[in-house]
Order: structure tokens, then C-alpha cells, then sequence
């Protein structure tokens, strides 16, 4: 090669144009290829500069080829795209967002979902009984996305096909079947993933997203937790062979098992935990759900309550005032109250009463609410200075704030609770019937026996000292003379605890007045001050998740109620819609075709696999040992999922509708395909029984078909039928079609 010279600019122009526009030293790569051994370089004389500058040119030349090497060869995606999936899922967007907008009027269950959305986009404090609020935050995310603020009264309701009757409604089943399928598929996919490459990216991605698809089907409605627990079921049965696997290492099947408990128990649950934390960030503010919480959860939220008990004292002293909440709460919550009345002398099966003054539980706020706490050994009601805090196991007495009488029991029996002893405010009606006003208190959630009764936080129970018999709240409402309120018992230590035993300080100030006019003025007058109290999350949580699970759903009858029996045979519809001037209306109804068969399917491969487990215990093997275990996997999630979504309700004391089937008929649903599947693949044995199968497969799904067209009007609620129309639809004398009468 020939040392480099100096060229003029003009040499310099007309060798890059030869050369096409590149450097001749890029133009000797692309000629022979890049630099190799025999290619030399003449060095110059002048030193360490111009051999690096020549390096740099060498570097920057190698850079540009491979540039240049990689641009001829472009880069080329290969995707595998199965046909009939696109096709069908396309059909499934098709026959669920067709005609979405219709009807503009509020379906059904709306009524409810619709609420709960505007509580959200107003940050408004709920309770809903059916479920966590993951599903209820995805609807009020859709309402976000879409615009909607809140304001929109959701009070009126105008007056497979249930499938896609329930997706296009804005409704949690859809959501809940979602997460329920994408909890099976995922773990579908990690055990083929076991198979091939544990531990790889892969097999991570779906082990972990199959606990967050079972979290959210949790956290969407409580039901989620049967397809939850059956995911676990399988999960421990392939992890219970993982064990007995001998060519595993013992490091290596703990590490299976970590990764195990971490992504299907850890994660769900952090994931349970994640719900509920952006559900109260969300909804921070005082609503119509407020009083089934506790006097402490109530006070956590903006408004409301927090607006009378911010900055209340803590420490309940001697001389303080306060209304005492009983924390069961049920049937409604109510405080400790007491009037002007008395007992009646007789009742009316006959047996008699102490006459002295009533004390109930009352369920709304009052100034006869207000009791002030006095010390036994002195006089004054007022709080002394500096105060003097009663503590668990003190003994107290308890005033009326309105008439000064004091909390009373004794051995007369309650007026409907006999066993129990009547409560009372004592009358001295100067007969041999001593007073018997001494409490002890007793702190059920202390955490030393030294502990101060507080506001709010502190749970107490009120024992008496002559009887030992507890304030209690009985549940029963008294008679038309007791005003219909909530009867207070005085209920025996022997007979247990319980929670209607438990009472807490809700409003409390320090009594400052002497006088008993005074202090009326004083009880009247709301307290007000300046100082906070907040609960931790984790209280708020274990509350509300609490208070979900135990309210009581409302138990009358529905005029669409049904049992689980008249679900498997369809002999129940729900009439969602109807339109308030045409007969169009909206059903929730199945199609008859894919109903009667995905039953069919779970019987079908019931008695296929109890056939077969019969011919292998007889060293009969009918299938292969993989397609065996397909088999089984495929009936234990399928037909598992089926018998966990469906069989609890029969234990299930709350009223039912059709729509509670939904997730148990998608997992027939898709069982039948692998009945289908099996049936061509292993039990037609000839070229003539597979065309016949075939033949018949092809007829029973233009049935389907055919039965969906039908009752598309029904589905859609898009067509007004005539009286004749709506009573050939009528397939069953159950099923419930509006028939206008014109």
C-alpha cells in the first residue's frame, strides 16, 4: 500500500466522485472485505500523533462497515397468527359493542354500579356487600376515560345471548369471568413453560401474572376466590410431584416452591392490599355508607363525623360527656339513649316492670344521647383541672345528661328478653328498691391494665358491679310505647362474649357546667376544636374488609330470584329492560343450544373419565399417558371450575339470580370443545364416523346459530315484537316475556 500524501482539494473532490461518495479507505472494505493481517499500513516518520490519527480513521472506518454489512441485511418479523382466533374474537368484539349505546337508559343492576361510580368520581366513602372494590374502580375508570363526573342521578330504571347480554351492561360478572379465564390460560402457559424452560423469563412472566389474575378476580367479586382456590388445587398437585421428582436437586425443588408461594400467595395478596389502599386514597369523604363503620372509621374521613369529633379530648376523664356507639352495629347502629318514659307497669303477656325510665339504643343522633361520667365517691359533673382520666377497672356511674338519672340494673327481668335483666335510668319512687348504679369498666382492646379509656379508639364494656351482668344491646325493637327503639339488656358474664356487648366513645367534650340548665345549653351546643386523629390503613382495611363480609345482603324475595336448580336447566329468565313506550325490550337468557350442550359435555366427560380410570386400574391404558393428563388437567380446571363456581350456592342464604351462573357456565363452555376434540380424535376410529361426527358438529353449531338470531332481539332489546312475536319466544312457561296490553 502506498504511503498516504498530501492532495490538493480539487484531487481530493475528484476521488470522491469516482469513488461514489465514500473514503477510500471505506471503499477498499467494500472491495475486499474488512481489514484483515495482510493489509499494511505505512506509518509516518512524525510519531505517537499521526499513528493515532490513523488508528482513529482505522476504528471509525470498521464502525461504518458494519453499519454498512447490517443495512444489507434487513431485519425480518416472523409472527405465527392463528386465523381462528382472530376470527373469533373479532366475532366476540362484533356481538358485544355492537350497538353498545343503546338503550339510553339505566339496565337493571346499573341502578347500583352506576352509584358506586359517581361515589368514585366524587370521592365519596361506600361499602358494597358483594365484593372488594377492584371491579367497582375498573367501571369508575371506564367512566373517567369517558368523561363522566358524577353527576347523574342513577335512580331510575327503565322500566351464548346471557353472555353477551351481561358483557355489554355495565356489570362486574363480565369483568369477574375475564380475570377468572386469564387466571387458567396463565397458568396453562407456565406449566407448558415448566416443561421446556424453568425459571426462564417466560416461565416467571406467567407464574406471576396467574396470582395477579387471581387476585383480581378476587378483588372483583368475593365468588373469585372458588376459581382462585382451585388454581391453588392444581398448583399444589403439580408441586406435590415436583417433590417426588428424584432428578431434582433439593436446592432446586425449594426454589420451585418459593417461586411458587411468592407468585401465587404473596403477590395476590399485596396485590388485595393494593385494591383497597387506592380505593380509600379515592374515596376519602363522608357518604351514606358512613354509619355501618365504626365511630374511629368514620372519623378518618373528610366530613361528617370528623367535622364534629375533630380535636375532641382523647382521655375520657371523670365529669367528661360523651354518647356511647355500640360496635355490633346491628341490625342498625344506635347509641346509648334515654327519655322522659318509663316501662309500662304491665306488659302485655302480663309480667310486670320496675316503671323505672327507658333506656334504649337509639339509630339517630339526639341530645338524650349524652351521658357525663361521674366518679361514685364525688359529687361534681364537671371535669376538674387538671382532669382526672378514668382508667380500665375503674368503677363509674353514668348520668343522663337530660335528666340526671343514673344508668341502673337490677334483678327485674328485660321486657323482651326475659332471661336478661332490664336496664333502666333509676326513679326513686321511695319503695325497697335500692339504687344499683355502679359500673366497673372494662377495656376489651387494652394494652396494659394501667390503660386510659379514650375516645374513639378505646372498646369498652360496661359490667355492673351488684350483678355482674353487661350493658348489652339485645337487637329487638320495643313496642309502640317504647317508641320502636332498640332494646338494652343487662346480659350474665357466664353467657359468653359477644359484640353487642362492646361500646365506644364517639362524641365527647369536657363538662364545664354545674348547673343542670347550664349544662342542657352545654349538651346542646356542638364541640368543636383543633386537633386530629387519623386511623392507619391497615385499621381502615381489616374494618371495612370486615364490615364487607359480615353485612347483611337484603334477603326478600325478588320477582327474579331463582335457585341454583333452575339455572342448569334454564327454567328462569331476567327481564333487564323494557322500553317505556314499544314492546323492545332486554333478557337475560341463554341460548338453549349451547346451554343443553356444555351440560351435556361436563356429564359426557364425567363418565369418560371414571371409564377410564376404571380401565387403567385394570392396567387398560385406552390413551396415552400424555393425552391421559391432558385429560385430567383439562376436567380438573374445566369441570373443577364448573363444580367450585356453581355448588356453593346451594349453601348461599342471600337471594340469587341467573346471572350468578355465568362464571360456572363458562368453564362448561369450555370444556365442550375438549369433549368435541376427544370424541373425534379417540373414539371415531374410522374415516366414516369422523365425516358422520363431523356432519353432526357442523349442524349443531348452526343450531346455536340459529337460536342466537332468535333471540337477538332479546339480547339486543334493538326491535320492537308484536304480542305474537314475544309469545313464540317464549320457549318456557318460566321464562318471563313482557307482553304490553295495549
Amino acid at each position: 500500500m502506498k504511503p498516504a500524501g498530501r492532495c490538493s482539494p480539487r484531487e481530493k473532490g475528484n476521488a470522491w466522485k469516482r469513488s461514489g461518495g465514500l473514503p477510500g479507505p471505506l471503499r477498499s472494505l467494500q472491495r475486499r472485505g474488512p481489514p484483515q493481517a495482510r493489509c499494511s499500513f505505512v506509518w509516518c516518520e512524525k510519531g505517537a500523533q499521526r499513528r493515532q490519527v490513523a488508528l482513529k480513521g482505522i476504528l471509525q472506518d470498521l464502525l461504518l462497515y458494519t453499519m454498512l454489512g447490517f443495512l444489507e441485511r434487513p431485519v425480518v418479523v416472523t409472527a405465527d397468527i392463528n386465523l381462528n382466533v382472530v376470527a373469533l374474537t373479532a366475532v366476540g368484539l362484533l356481538s358485544r359493542l355492537w350497538r353498545l349505546a343503546y338503550p339510553r337508559a339505566v339496565v337493571f343492576d346499573e341502578v347500583y354500579y352506576g352509584q358506586y361510580i359517581s361515589f368514585y368520581m366524587k370521592r365519596i366513602f361506600f361499602l358494597d356487600g358483594s365484593g372488594p372494590p377492584f371491579g367497582h374502580m375498573l367501571l369508575a375508570l371506564g367512566g373517567y376515560l369517558g368523561g363522566f363526573d358524577g353527576n347523574f342521578l342513577w335512580n331510575r330504571i327503565g322500566a351464548e345471548n346471557a353472555l353477551i347480554t351481561q358483557a355489554r351492561l355495565m356489570l362486574l360478572e363480565s369483568v369477574l369471568i375475564f380475570f377468572n379465564l386469564l387466571a387458567v390460560l396463565s397458568y396453562l402457559k407456565f406449566a407448558n413453560s415448566q416443561k421446556q424452560r424453568p425459571f426462564s423469563l417466560r416461565w416467571w412472566f406467567w407464574l406471576t401474572l396467574t396470582g395477579m389474575a387471581c387476585s383480581c378476580a378476587v378483588g372483583v367479586k368475593y365468588v373469585g376466590v372458588f376459581t382462585y382456590l382451585l388454581v391453588l388445587a392444581v398448583a399444589g398437585v403439580h408441586a406435590w410431584h415436583l417433590i417426588g421428582d428424584r432428578t431434582l436437586s433439593h436446592v432446586r425443588v425449594l426454589c420451585h416452591l418459593l417461586a411458587r408461594v411468592a407468585a401465587l400467595l404473596v403477590v395476590p395478596a399485596l396485590m388485595y392490599l393494593l385494591f383497597f389502599y387506592v380505593h380509600l386514597t379515592l374515596v376519602y369523604r363522608s357518604g351514606p355508607h358512613d354509619q355501618i363503620m365504626s365511630s374511629a372509621f368514620q372519623a378518618s374521613l373528610e366530613g361528617g363525623l370528623a367535622r364534629i369529633t375533630q380535636g375532641q379530648p382523647l382521655e375520657v376523664a371523670y365529669g367528661s360527656q360523651v354518647t356511647l356507639k355500640n360496635v355490633f352495629g346491628k341490625p342498625v347502629p344506635c347509641w346509648l339513649h334515654s327519655h322522659q318514659s318509663t316501662y309500662p307497669m304491665i306488659y302485655e303477656n302480663g309480667r310486670g316492670s320496675s316503671h323505672q325510665q327507658q333506656v334504649t339504643c337509639y339509630p339517630f343522633k339526639d341530645v338524650n344521647n349524652w351521658w357525663i361520667v361521674k366518679d361514685p365517691g364525688r359529687h361534681p359533673l364537671v371535669v376538674s383541672s387538671p382532669p382526672r382520666p378514668v382508667r380500665h377497672g375503674d368503677i363509674v356511674q353514668l348520668v343522663h345528661g337530660m335528666t340526671t338519672r343514673f344508668l341502673n340494673t337490677h334483678d327485674v327481668a328485660a321486657p323482651l328478653s326475659p332471661h336478661s335483666q332490664e336496664v333502666s335510668c333509676y326513679v326513686d319512687y321511695n319503695i325497697s328498691m335500692p339504687s344499683q348504679n355502679l359500673w366497673r369498666l372494662d377495656i376489651v382492646n387494652r394494652e396494659s391494665d394501667t390503660e386510659v379509656w379514650k375516645t374513639i379508639l378505646s372498646e369498652v364494656r360496661l359490667v355492673h358491679v351488684n350483678t355482674s351482668a353487661v350493658l348489652k344491646l339485645s337487637g329487638a325493637h320495643l313496642p309502640d310505647w317504647g317508641f320502636r327503639q332498640l332494646e338494652v339488656v343487662g346480659e350474665k358474664l357466664s353467657r359468653g362474649y359477644h359484640e353487642s356487648m362492646v361500646w365506644n366513645v364517639e362524641e365527647h367534650r369536657y363538662g364545664k357546667s354545674q348547673e343542670q340548665k347550664e349544662r342542657e345549653l352545654e349538651l346542646h351546643s356542638p364541640a368543636q376544636m383543633d386537633v386530629s386523629r387519623n386511623l392507619s390503613f391497615m385499621a381502615r382495611f381489616l374494618e371495612l374488609q370486615w364490615r364487607m363480609l359480615m353485612v347483611k345482603s337484603d334477603d326478600s324475595e325478588h320477582k327474579y330470584s331463582s335457585s341454583p336448580l333452575d339455572w342448569v336447566t334454564l327454567d328462569t329468565s331476567i327481564a333487564y329492560w323494557l322500553h317505556p313506550r314499544t314492546s323492545a325490550q332486554i333478557h337475560l337468557l341463554g341460548n338453549v343450544v349451547i346451554w343443553a350442550s356444555a351440560g351435556l359435555a361436563t356429564a359426557v366427560y364425567v363418565l369418560l373419565f371414571f371409564w377410564y380410570l376404571l380401565r387403567r386400574r385394570r392396567c387398560i391404558r385406552d390413551l396415552p399417558e400424555d393425552c391421559w393428563l391432558r385429560w385430567v388437567l383439562a376436567g380438573a380446571l374445566c369441570a373443577g371450575g364448573w363444580a367450585v363456581n356453581y355448588l356453593p350456592f346451594f349453601l348461599m342464604e342471600k337471594t340469587l339470580f341467573l346471572y350468578h351462573y355465568l362464571p360456572a357456565l363458562t368453564f362448561q363452555i369450555l370444556l365442550l370443545p375438549v369433549v368435541l376434540q376427544h370424541v373425534a380424535d379417540h373414539l371415531c376410529r374410522s374415516p366414516l364416523l369422523r365425516s358422520v361426527f363431523g356432519s353432526l358438529v357442523v349442524a349443531w353449531y348452526s343450531c346455536a346459530c340459529h337460536v342466537f338470531n332468535t333471540l337477538r332481539p332479546l339480547t339486543y332489546g334493538d326491535r320492537s315484537l308484536s304480542p305474537g312475536e314475544l309469545k313464540a319466544l317464549r320457549w318456557k312457561d318460566s321464562w318471563d316475556i313482557l307482553i304490553r296490553k295495549y
